[in-house]
C-alpha cells in the first residue's frame, strides 16, 4: 500500500482538497494517508461497497474500546446512544423507531415553511455587499430544524453554539479546548432537552420530540437517552451539513455565473444531485473492518479504521465524466454525500427539500445575485464549508 502526506489544515488542502484526491487517487484503490494514520479509498467502486458492506460498521469493537476520559464524559454521555454510532441490533430498532416519527408527509408539510423563510430572510438582505452564510444559508436549517422538533426558535443561537462545539470533535484541528467545549455543550444540551422531554410528556404537541416520545418498535418506546441523542443529532448532523450544501451550492451556481435554466421545475433536482456530488459538505467517514475482508486487493482485518473520502468519489473520473466541472445539465447518477447502506443519512429528503425550495427563491428573488469576493472555506475538515460567502444584488 503507497502513502501519501498531505494535512489536512494547510491552507492550499483546505481551499481545494481536490487535487490532492487525485494524487491519492492515481496511487491505487487504497492508499494510507500518513497524516490522518489510515488507509483511506477513494473511487466511488470502493467507498460504496465498503458502505455497504455489513463486515464493516461504525461501533468501535469491544476489544478497542477505551474507558472515556474523566472530561469527556458528556460529550460520550450522548455519543453513546446515537444511532450514528450503533451497529444492529440497536440500530435497527433506534432507527425504525425514529422513522415512525420523522415521515415523509411530516418532512414534505415543511415545505411551506421553508419556502416562508427563505422570503422572509431575503426580504431583510442588507443593502450593499453582504454574508449570505450569515443571512441565508445558516438561518434557514436551524430554524426549519427547531420548527419540527418544536424547540422555540428564540432558542436558535444557544443551539447553534452547542451544535457547533460538539461537531468541531471531529475536525482535524481538535484540542484540549476543543474536548472541553464539546462536553460542556453536550452537557447543557443534554440538560435542556431532558427538560424539555419532560414538558412534552405532559404537555404533548404536534411535533417530533413528541412524536418521538410515542414511537414504538414491538412494545419498545425509546429511551430517555435515545430520545435526547437523537434529537441533538438531527441538529447536529442536519444543520451543519445543510449550511454547507446551502452555501457551497449557492457558490458553484454563482462561479458558473448564474443559475441559468438549472433551477426549474423540470430540472432543479439534477441540479441539487449536482451540488451534492460536485462539493459535499462531509469529506470523510471512517468505518472499523469487523472481520477479514479484501477491497481492492487489500486485506483488512479485523478492528483495523478506514477512511472513505465521500468527496473524492464524487469526483472519481471512472464514475463520472469530467468530474471536476460543476454541470448540472449531466445524466443524474448515484453520489454518496449522503453515505449508502444501513446508515444512510436519515435526513437526506429533509436535506434536499431544504436546498429546493430555498435555491430557487433565492435566484428568483435575486436574479443579479453575484460574488463580491473570493470565497474562503474554513479549516474545519472532515467538514468542508466556507467561511463566508460574501455577495451583492
Amino acid at each position: 500500500m503507497h502513502h501519501i502526506q498531505q494535512s489536512p489544515t494547510e491552507p492550499a488542502f483546505v481551499q481545494n482538497p481536490y487535487p490532492f484526491y487525485d494524487r491519492a487517487r492515481a496511487l491505487g484503490p487504497v492508499v494510507h494517508w500518513d497524516e490522518i494514520g489510515k488507509p483511506c479509498v477513494l473511487s466511488h467502486a470502493a467507498v460504496s461497497a465498503i458502505l455497504r458492506d455489513r463486515r464493516f460498521g461504525r461501533e468501535i469493537p469491544v476489544d478497542q474500546q477505551k474507558p472515556v476520559p474523566a472530561h469527556l464524559e458528556p460529550f460520550y454521555a450522548v455519543e453513546r446512544h446515537s444511532m450514528l454510532e450503533l451497529e444492529p441490533p440497536r440500530h435497527t430498532m433506534l432507527r425504525k423507531q425514529v422513522l415512525r416519527a420523522f415521515t415523509s408527509r411530516r418532512i414534505a408539510a415543511l415545505e411551506p415553511e421553508i419556502a416562508a423563510l427563505s422570503h422572509a430572510l431575503i426580504d431583510r438582505f442588507p443593502s450593499g455587499p453582504f454574508d449570505l452564510l450569515e443571512h441565508f444559508a445558516q438561518t434557514i436549517p436551524v430554524v426549519v430544524i427547531c420548527r419540527l422538533l418544536g424547540v422555540p426558535e428564540t432558542m436558535k443561537d444557544q443551539l447553534l453554539d452547542w451544535s457547533h462545539a460538539m461537531v468541531a470533535m471531529y475536525q482535524a484541528t481538535r484540542t484540549r479546548a476543543t474536548e472541553d467545549a464539546a462536553a460542556q455543550a453536550a452537557g447543557a444540551f443534554a440538560a435542556f432537552l431532558r427538560d424539555y422531554a419532560e414538558e412534552r410528556r405532559s404537555r404533548p404537541a404536534d411535533d417530533l420530540i413528541t412524536h418521538l416520545i410515542g414511537a414504538e418498535d414491538g412494545g419498545q418506546t425509546l429511551t430517555p437517552d435515545a430520545l435526547i441523542a437523537t434529537c441533538i443529532l438531527l441538529l447536529n448532523a442536519g444543520h451543519e451539513a445543510t449550511v454547507h450544501a446551502l452555501a457551497n451550492g449557492a457558490k458553484a451556481l454563482l462561479e458558473a455565473e448564474g443559475p441559468k435554466d438549472w433551477l426549474t421545475p423540470g430540472k432543479i433536482d439534477g441540479t441539487i444531485e449536482e451540488i451534492l456530488r460536485f462539493d459535499p459538505p462531509l469529506h470523510l467517514f471512517t468505518r472499523y473492518a469487523y472481520e477479514s475482508v479484501e477491497v481492492m486487493g487489500h486485506m483488512f482485518r479485523p478492528g483495523d479504521q478506514v477512511a472513505l473520502l465521500l468527496a473524492a468519489a464524487g469526483r472519481d473520473p471512472r464514475a463520472c465524466e469530467d468530474p471536476h466541472r460543476f454541470n448540472p445539465a449531466r445524466p443524474v447518477k448515484p453520489h454518496l454525500a449522503f453515505g449508502a447502506g444501513l446508515h444512510f443519512c436519515l435526513g437526506a429528503p429533509l436535506a434536499r427539500l431544504e436546498l429546493a425550495v430555498a435555491l430557487p427563491i433565492l435566484f428568483n428573488r435575486c436574479p443579479d445575485l453575484h460574488l463580491t469576493e473570493e470565497p474562503n472555506y474554513a479549516d474545519t475538515y472532515h467538514f468542508h464549508g466556507l467561511m463566508r460567502l460574501m455577495v451583492d444584488r
